[in-house]
């Protein structure tokens, strides 16, 4: 059985651990090319189990495989792939969550990937095996997301001559721009839907292409979210900080997986919208002359509050304008900001005119806001599919080059 052959158990905790057979914690060398592949047929869907209904590439639910299924407990089920990939896959989440697993390194590599749970197979069907792994939208309403593979090669050191060839025609580019869009998954506010794209797309992006292409996944149908692409940045960092800092394994044809709320939050009040520090005011980070209406009405930014709450009462106010102006309901108009006696507060202005400047004025404000409270998007960036990952003693230079330009063209629409 294939759980006797990559020798993990469960233990109490759900979590998958090493035993005590066979060395712990390690990947196994890898296959030599040409080994033959095993490929089962599809299982009947799972009883209580659904395919995924936001996954954006990979092996989808079909005919011949069973792709991703959402458990009815809020995780997700992905079926290990037929050798050498699934067991290779496995065993690397079992090294990572092992619960005596002392490596720093590792154990601050689970800080960037989904949340593992072992393993875990139907009673009917006791040979399928699944990870049981987080799903990382789960927290979200309306959440966008998107697939991008990382690396400059999408196939693995021990991949053959014709595995090679097929992976180079389907993205020559890769080498050169370090990353691959596989898919996403937006949300529009004004029509209340989603607009999807899959791996064609992506692979149609060229040079000149790419800062547009990638730009849309941000884009909800009235403006960019550049609070999003702000608190996308943050997360790449970290993840290439911790690439920058190892050299114990290479990654191969694996993804970070982006997610944010394309929905504005229904629990803001009046008192949040209200809420803006007097040293932003006193810096002249914010002046003015920057627009902030809702519902005809227009409320000033009082100096009382701190500053991690501005970037987030301002996002949601953004995002119900958009709503409120794709059902044409009011009208738009400007703020200006007025001083009030020695105590430096702010009164509001109610100001109607149709300058049609809102939209572009919120996003100003949200551009500007200090680089402490930019990371006001909810944003998840996970690296997800490991069935190619091998045991290194140098940097994995193939992915820090993919993570360093792909943060370079978030930067550029950033500062767009």
């Amino acid at each position: 059985m294939l759980r006797a052959e990559v020798r993990v158990h469960q233990g109490a905790s759900g979590h998958a651990q090493c035993s005590s057979e066979g060395p712990a914690c390690s990947l196994r060398p890898p296959t030599p090319p040409g080994s033959p592949e095993s490929r089962r047929p599809a299982p009947r869907l799972l009883n209580g189990c659904v395919p995924l209904s936001h996954q954006v590439a990979g092996h989808m639910y079909g005919k011949d495989r069973v792709g991703i299924l959402q458990h009815p407990d809020g995780t997700v089920l992905k079926q290990l792939q037929p050798p050498p990939r699934g067991p290779r896959e496995l065993e690397f989440y079992n090294m990572v969550y092992a619960a005596d697993c002392a490596d720093a390194v590792l154990v601050e590599l689970r800080k960037h990937l989904p949340k593992y749970y072992g393993v875990w197979s139907p009673p009917t069907a006791p040979d399928d095996v699944y990870l049981k792994l987080e799903d990382v939208t789960h927290k979200f309403n309306k959440p966008c997301i998107m697939d991008v593979k990382i690396g400059r090669k999408s196939y693995d050191p021990f991949a053959s001559s014709e595995k090679i060839g097929q992976q180079v025609s389907k993205y020559p580019l890769m080498e050169e721009i370090g990353f691959l869009v596989l898919g996403m998954r937006v949300y529009h506010v004004h029509s209340d839907s989603f607009e999807t794209e899959n791996q064609h797309y992506g692979r149609g992006l060229t040079k000149e292409t790419l800062k547009d292409g990638v730009s849309k996944f941000f884009h909800n149908g009235f403006g960019l979210r550049k609070d999003a692409v702000a608190a996308s940045i943050q997360k790449i960092e970290k993840i290439l900080q911790w690439f920058e800092n190892q050299k114990q394994l290479n990654f191969y044809a694996s993804s970070l997986l982006f997610v944010y709320e394309g929905s504005s939050q229904p629990t803001t009040t009046k008192s949040d919208e209200r809420t803006l520090t007097g040293k932003f005011l006193s810096r002249g980070q914010l002046s003015g002359t920057e627009v902030l209406e809702h519902n005809n009405n227009f409320h000033v930014l009082s100096s009382s509050a701190n500053g991690s709450s501005v970037g987030r009462s301002l996002s949601k106010m953004y995002a119900r304008h958009c709503k409120m102006y794709s059902k044409k309901h009011h009208s738009q108009a400007s703020l200006r900001a007025v001083p009030m006696g020695q105590d430096n507060g702010w009164e509001s202005v109610s100001q109607e005119h149709l300058n049609g400047n809102v939209l572009s004025q919120l996003e100003k404000v949200l551009c500007h806001l200090p680089a402490g409270c930019q990371e006001t998007a909810e944003v998840e960036v996970r690296m997800i599919d490991f069935a190619h990952v091998f045991p290194s003693n140098t940097v994995d230079e193939g992915y820090v080059y993919g993570l360093k330009h792909l943060i370079a063209v978030l930067q550029s629409i950033l500062d767009s």
